[in-house]
């Protein structure tokens, strides 16, 4: 890793809190906790899976104690002075030493590593063959500042179960607002740097937050709406969670994630139930048929895709939009899907044959589609926000009045209200009829 990317990382403050000041020497040293946080700092971008350098790779704790092309034993357990990986970390020749065209070690992180193989280099996680950034423990995040300097970008918004509250994306932080007189209620804490999507479970007891920090890491958080407590983190990848869907009549989470998978996850035992892995490029958004038995995908590799769900099968892939998609449902016959994307259009397509039956201008790039009874949302960068008739394939109201893009959307059915948020930290609360009832910005 570069000196400029390891400064960046370090202004974050991210690793900082991984690697916290040395345990007392009483403790067990943790590969988990202490040795793999280091690891996965400064060594995993030159030592990876698409570039190991020297041909070692230390992205997993399988791969770590492998030789490389040295032919030297990276890690001799209770034998430090026998073990390369460490040579190489202390060594005074600058060719050799690593991380390389980097700051070494500190002599806290140098030791610490010392110590670990001299106490036996024993693994703590479940998987040897998990990557680092699975086995280091999910972080407790450092409390969003009191007051923002700048809006934050409404990527998410949502309702409360019973429509009293909003809830916005915020930093490290979902903030939460009184619909009623756009007062801030609470601060829900303890969450990733950006938050992408916010799903409530269908007993209104659970939000599943899908967050993180963009080329670094993502995960989506399980937390109890009533108490704001983290219960639970699944999903975790190498970059951010994108989008994330409750399936119907089921406990199961889909999470679309910028790896280019999508993961399916019991949000009881909080397992992974499927992986699946057909995108080339970030899966941006995701939707279940309405009886939970069909996935469609989105994708910035131009692309949306049907799976079925016992099987994980590819149904089919649809190419008409030419350009990347951020936004897809199925019809309520799941039948057919209706995708946006940078191509400023909307596509409504067979789920069959992929045969598209409808495209139909929408003015600016879309970012999301929400159905309603009869009609989706889709919100825009060019400041509306727009109600797509199904019957008719026309759109049948514009939601005008925010002055950026309109990134966000949702709607409580039970008293046909909208809220939307837009890239200016604006949130925005309509009747269905296209009426605006209030609007506030999101910033504490």
């Amino acid at each position: 890793m570069n000196r400029r990317n390891k400064l960046a990382f370090v202004a974050i403050g991210f690793c900082l809190s991984l690697v916290s000041s040395r345990t007392p020497a009483t403790e067990v040293i943790s590969f988990s906790k202490d040795i793999a946080p280091i690891f996965q700092e400064y060594c995993v971008a030159c030592h990876g899976a698409k570039k190991a350098e020297g041909g070692y790779r230390i992205d997993t704790f399988s791969d770590l104690i492998k030789v490389g092309d040295s032919e030297q034993t990276p890690i001799a357990a209770k034998d430090p002075h026998a073990s390369e990986l460490l040579r190489r970390l202390t060594t005074s020749d600058e060719s050799e030493r690593m991380p390389a065209e980097s700051e070494p070690l500190s002599a806290e992180q140098i030791k610490l590593i010392s110590d670990w193989i001299a106490a036996g280099a024993a693994f703590d996680g479940s998987d040897e063959s998990a990557l680092l950034a699975f086995v280091i423990p999910a972080p407790q995040y450092s409390p969003p500042p009191d007051k923002y300097n700048v809006n934050i970008p409404l990527t998410a918004v949502a309702f409360s179960p019973d429509g009293s509250q909003i809830l916005a994306g915020g930093y490290h932080e979902i903030t939460v607002w009184n619909a009623a007189d756009a007062k801030l209620v609470r601060r829900i804490q303890n969450i990733g740097q950006r938050v992408f999507a916010i799903a409530m479970s269908p007993d209104g007891k659970t939000l599943a937050v899908a967050c993180g920090e963009p080329g670094r890491s993502g995960e989506v958080r399980l937390i109890d709406f009533t108490t704001g407590e983290v219960k639970g983190v699944v999903g975790r990848s190498t970059d951010v969670a994108l989008d994330v869907a409750y399936r119907p009549h089921s406990d199961e989470l889909a999470i679309a994630s910028a790896d280019q998978s999508i993961r399916i996850v019991n949000s009881k035992t909080q397992e992974v139930v499927r992986t699946l892995s057909s995108h080339a490029d970030w899966v941006t958004a995701i939707a279940w048929s309405d009886d939970g038995k069909r996935l469609v995908a989105a994708s910035r590799d131009k692309s949306a895709k049907v799976f079925e769900r016992e099987t994980g099968q590819m149904l089919v892939s649809y190419q008409g939009h030419g350009a990347a998609v951020r936004g897809v449902a199925f019809t309520p016959d799941a039948l057919q899907v209706l995708s946006v994307g940078t191509d400023n259009k909307l596509h409504r397509w067979n789920v069959q044959d992929a045969k598209k039956v409808a495209e139909v201008g929408i003015g600016g790039e879309g970012y999301r589609v929400v159905r309603g009874d009869g009609f989706v949302l889709i919100p825009c960068s060019d400041r509306r926000l727009l109600k797509f008739d199904l019957a008719s394939n026309k759109i049948a109201q514009e939601f005008k009045g925010h002055e950026d893009w309109v990134l966000s959307v949702a709607m409580h059915a039970a008293d046909s209200r909208i809220v939307s948020g837009a890239f200016n930290g604006e949130v925005r609360l309509w009747n269905l009829d296209g009426n605006l009832i209030k609007n506030w910005i999101a910033r504490p």
